[in-house]
């Protein structure tokens, strides 16, 4: 399967993907432990991608997303962003909102 495909399938797992360094339980870095945490905290239920167990996935998820750095969250296939992001989202209460929209299948 390409990598593209690869990505493509995990973004079609949940409405929340988020591409990290380890795993929620044993996260790898200090920014993809606090997007964990930050997820957590709105009661979102994610897919997480640890992209240490796929180089090929981790190299090409940067050019797919035109998004350097890791983690990258996605809400229903679309980029939202990292770390930084999320936290912003979160304090302003948007992440919530989002999150709750994406678990609700529309009617």
């Amino acid at each position: 399967m390409e990598v593209t495909d690869r990505i493509k399938q995990h973004l079609g797992t949940q409405p929340v993907v988020l591409f990290m360094k380890g795993t929620p339980d044993f996260p790898q870095c200090g920014f993809s432990a606090q997007t964990v945490a930050v997820l957590k905290h709105v009661g979102a239920n994610f897919h997480a991608v640890n992209i240490f167990d796929d180089l090929e996935l981790r190299d090409e998820l940067k050019r797919y997303s035109n998004w350097p750095t890791y983690p990258q969250l996605y809400v229903n296939g679309e980029l939202i962003g990292g770390c930084d992001i999320a936290m912003q989202m979160l304090q302003s209460g948007e992440l919530k909102t989002l999150i709750d929209s994406a678990a609700t299948p529309a009617a």
